[in-house]
């Protein structure tokens, strides 16, 4: 079908969390999208409660399959005749000491959160290349860069995908196709209130300058805005979104403590 002038993204991952609070941003700055999940019952619901049936399209599907992923670009293609934007925001976690860390868990989790971005990255190019260019962001993590306990296969291949970002950016700018991540700290999602512990928010509290999570929404506008025209010079950069996480060293509640006291 012939592109509408209406701008399209397809954002990975979208049926809950990040993903999600990012397709709301798009669809809310006039955006038609496309939400893609492994878990299709579930992104079926999220898309119904959208409520903007004309601006939205549901795809079940496995970023690490490549089949499926050139199927759902091609829906894409289908329905909405464009492709402006890809964010692969699609990752699976597991958190275990190295010794426990099975080798079906760390190829599963490679699968996803590395070759995943890439399938998906290769099947979204040509249609981006199609209208002139466009813009690809990936959802790396502060994982990536500072390393802890049990994180072993997770912290990798978020280390693998901020690096990907870097290539794909110098490689695909001749088709002005800008590439960049965003490196999300802790932030207060579903799956952070189910696994993370009092003391280990009261543990991130103490090493996070602003000393709180963050929120899916200020996820989501800095997303929005790496794929937007205000972002019409940046590629090839990981922003980190974490309150100032990777930039604190020690002594940030002796600190805090000192200018209560003083």
């Amino acid at each position: 079908m012939p592109a509408s002038p209406q701008k399209v993204a397809l954002v990975t991952g979208a049926a809950r969390g990040i993903g999600l609070a990012t397709a709301k941003k798009f669809l809310a700055e006039g955006w038609r999208v496309a939400l893609l999940d492994i878990e299709g019952e579930l992104q079926a619901r999220a898309a119904a409660a959208l409520n903007d049936p004309d601006n939205t399209l549901a795809i079940a599907c496995d970023v690490s399959d490549a089949a499926a992923v050139g199927a759902a670009t091609a829906a894409v293609m289908n329905r909405f005749g464009r492709l402006d934007a890809l964010v692969n925001n699609a990752g699976v976690a597991v958190f275990a000491p190295v010794l426990e860390t099975s080798n079906a868990d760390w190829n599963r989790i490679m699968a996803v959160n590395l070759s995943g971005p890439f399938l998906c990255t290769k099947a979204a190019v040509p249609l981006m290349r199609e209208l002139g260019g466009g813009a690809i962001v990936n959802i790396t993590s502060i994982s990536a860069v500072r390393a802890s306990t049990l994180r072993s296969a997770y912290g990798t291949s978020k280390a693998g995908l901020a690096h990907l970002t870097k290539q794909l950016a110098v490689e695909l700018a001749s088709l002005n196709i800008r590439v960049n991540a965003v490196a999300p700290g802790p932030i207060d999602t579903a799956m952070a209130k189910e696994v993370h512990t009092r003391e280990i928010r009261a543990d991130y509290h103490d090493a996070i300058p602003l000393n709180r999570y963050g929120l899916e929404e200020e996820l989501a506008e800095a997303i929005y805005f790496l794929c937007s025209g205000s972002a019409s010079y940046i590629t090839g950069q990981i922003l980190a979104v974490d309150g100032g996480f990777d930039a604190a060293g020690i002594g940030l509640p002796t600190l805090r403590g000192e200018r209560r006291n003083g």
